[in-house]
C-alpha cells in the first residue's frame, strides 16, 4: 500500500526523504554514521568518523588513530539508512535485506580483500 502511495506522487522517494529527514542523504552535511556502523567498527577494532573527504561519508581510523581508508559515496544508501528508512515506512519491510543482498553480490570479487575500501564498505555499511 505504501509503495503505491509514494509511486502515485508527483515526488520520487529520494525527494520524500530529502524533506521527512534532510540530514540522513544529503551531500552538503557529514554523514549520519548509524548505530549499525559503530558496532561493526568495534568489531574490527576500528574507529568510523564523518569523512573530511570530498564525495565520501566515513573515513575509517585505527584504533591508535592512523587513517585507513574512506569509504561510501554521499548521495547513495546503505544498509543501516535502508533499515531506517523501513522503519519509518518509508520502504516496505525487507527492503534493506534485498538491496544488501544486491549490493554483496556486485561487490564480491573485491571485498575480501582485507584493508582495502571495499572491505571496510562491505563491512560498515553492508
Amino acid at each position: 500500500m505504501l509503495i503505491y502511495i509514494i509511486m502515485n506522487t508527483k515526488q520520487s522517494i529520494k525527494d520524500l526523504i530529502q524533506e521527512k529527514y534532510p540530514d540522513l542523504i544529503n551531500e552538503d552535511k557529514p554523514y549520519l554514521i548509524h548505530p549499525y556502523t559503530k558496532e561493526e567498527a568495534k568489531k574490527l577494532n576500528v574507529i568510523v568518523k564523518p569523512s573530511d573527504k570530498k564525495g565520501k561519508k566515513i573515513d575509517v581510523f585505527t584504533n591508535k588513530g592512523t587513517y585507513l581508508v574512506s569509504i561510501g559515496a554521499k548521495g547513495y544508501s546503505d544498509y543501516p539508512t535502508y533499515r531506517f528508512l523501513e522503519f519509518h515506512k518509508l520502504y516496505p519491510s525487507g527492503h534493506a535485506n534485498k538491496r544488501r543482498e544486491l549490493y554483496k553480490k556486485r561487490h564480491a570479487k573485491f571485498s575480501d580483500f582485507v584493508g582495502s575500501p571495499s572491505y571496510y564498505a562491505n563491512k560498515l555499511l553492508w
